[in-house]
């Protein structure tokens, strides 16, 4: 039984919701043109192929279509994410499959198959900062060693960062893109201030009159403000899922590092004394039982504490009234520095 998770009531993005309706297929052109340097002016052309059917891992691809001959796979991210190559590849393998299919090609027989060449695009406009354009490749995923042999794969993802004020170049060639970027950007500046909810309805209708996407946007806003909102709790839900891991990673790491430490510690605190790992030591050293070296590290304390006590002229059964150490220690220590120093001991009061 698979165990791919098929979210069924998926929801477009709101990047696929302007660029990848029927209806839009001009932004659609003018974007195409502004990725690729080229002036199609017949959004006609253009065929959608936006797979809708079957969405795996909780989401479908944002948008494809073709357009002279070049299948363009397009998706939006606002977390980066270096697995793209291979969400790509198993998008466009899947639009294949369909494209084979629906002109009843046959992948069996001895007749080479002409296909729409593959353009894969991510769209970036994360908070986490990035170059401008960079390309992810799948063979980045792949384990390294010059003895293996080559891989006979490879996909490429040409990553653009669409963020405000980044890649001017490719926005103001994209209108709608351009809209879209200040967009985000105005949201993202709201919610430091108010919920998401209101964020959205306030950008809507503080956006420029002549942004050619504000019809577009004030006419669907209920859905517009419904895609944000799920964008911006995944994207939450994302962060979260990230910080969980990394403060399971330092309590992992302190764990580790404490342990690591505490041994360190024991060490060094039998020779020099009171360093916090001895410190650490002692403790773990009375709930499990006087471990062999805590009970040195306490031992050698007492003695240096009794001795420093017999030294200041302190009777032993001062010292064991003070400290609560064993009366039987106290006179052993004693004993023990009177015949190193082979002196008599000091007479008491």
């Amino acid at each position: 039984m698979s165990n791919t998770y098929v979210n069924s009531e998926y929801k477009d993005r709101l990047f696929g919701f302007i660029f990848g309706r029927e209806e839009n297929r001009e932004w659609t052109l003018e974007l195409y043109n502004a990725v690729n340097g080229t002036c199609y002016t017949d959004p006609s052309e253009i065929e959608i192929t936006t797979m809708s059917d079957t969405v795996y891992m909780s989401m479908r691809n944002d948008i494809s279509f073709i357009l002279k001959s070049t299948l363009s796979v397009y998706e939006q991210q606002s977390t980066y994410n270096p697995n793209m190559p291979l969400r790509q590849l198993m998008y466009t393998a899947r639009l294949y499959d369909k494209y084979t299919k629906k002109h009843r090609m046959n992948i069996y027989g001895e007749k080479l198959l002409k296909l729409p060449l593959p353009k894969l695009i991510t769209f970036y406009n994360g908070k986490r900062d990035a170059e401008d354009e960079q390309f992810l490749l799948l063979s980045d995923s792949f384990p390294e060693g010059t003895d293996l042999p080559e891989p006979d794969i490879e996909i490429r993802v040409r990553m653009l960062n669409i963020n405000s004020g980044r890649n001017s170049a490719l926005l103001n060639a994209c209108r709608p893109l351009y809209e879209y970027s200040w967009f985000i950007e105005t949201i993202r500046t709201n919610k430091k201030s108010m919920d998401i909810d209101p964020a959205v309805d306030k950008a809507v209708t503080d956006m420029p009159e002549d942004f050619v996407i504000k019809a577009f946007l004030t006419e669907n806003r209920t859905e517009v403000k419904n895609m944000c909102i799920t964008e911006y709790n995944e994207e939450e839900t994302i962060q979260l899922f990230k910080d969980e891991a990394r403060e399971e990673g330092r309590k992992e790491g302190l764990k580790e590092g404490h342990e690591e430490g505490l041994k360190e510690g024991l060490k060094e605190g039998l020779k020099e004394g009171h360093e916090e790992g001895l410190k650490e030591g002692l403790k773990e050293g009375r709930k499990e039982g006087h471990e062999a070296g805590i009970q040195d590290g306490i031992e050698q304390e007492q003695v240096r504490i009794i001795t420093v006590m017999l030294k200041k002229n302190n009777s032993p059964h001062e010292i064991a009234d003070e400290y609560g150490y064993p009366l039987e220690l106290v006179n052993k220590v004693e004993k023990e520095l009177t015949a190193t120093s082979k002196m008599p001991a000091p007479a008491r009061q």
